[in-house]
């Protein structure tokens, strides 16, 4: 599923959109200027946002992704929907590999809506397309030693 252009974006992602664009003000990302904005809609319909926050030891930063899903999990929230991630720059910012994997943990069946509030660019896509062959629960199962 990839849809472009702002006229196929639904009103649910138009509002998970608003939501990731206005957490964004929000991001503390003073080393790379590179805000982004998170938004995760729940099974219920309720949405929780997250911005970047990065550290002078920057493996200690943390994805708006994973600060938004975060958030949701702390309040008990185990099933999601879709998510919208905000971002500037010349192109659509898609999760890193790390905010992939954690997503696919928790929410293996998301939509993704990736949008550019810089040129208007909008894709939605699955988070199976962007995971392939992601490292799943059934790969922990252990082997019986003989």
């Amino acid at each position: 599923m990839n849809q472009a252009g702002k006229d196929r974006v639904s009103d649910t992602a138009q509002k998970l959109i608003a939501a990731a664009v206005a957490v964004r003000k929000n991001a503390a990302a003073h080393h790379s200027g590179f805000s982004v904005g998170a938004a995760i809609e729940d099974s219920e319909g309720k949405i929780w946002t997250g911005c970047n926050v990065e550290s002078n030891s920057y493996g200690l930063s943390c994805c708006a992704e994973r600060v938004a899903l975060f958030k949701a999990i702390s309040e008990g929230v185990r099933d999601f929907e879709r998510i919208a991630i905000v971002a500037g720059g010349p192109n659509l910012a898609s999760p890193c590999g790390a905010c992939r994997q954690v997503l696919h943990d928790y929410a293996p069946g998301l939509d993704v809506i990736l949008h550019n509030p810089g040129n208007g660019a909008t894709e939605t896509h699955t988070l199976k397309s962007l995971i392939p062959n992601a490292f799943a629960d059934s790969d922990l199962k252990t082997e019986e030693r003989s």
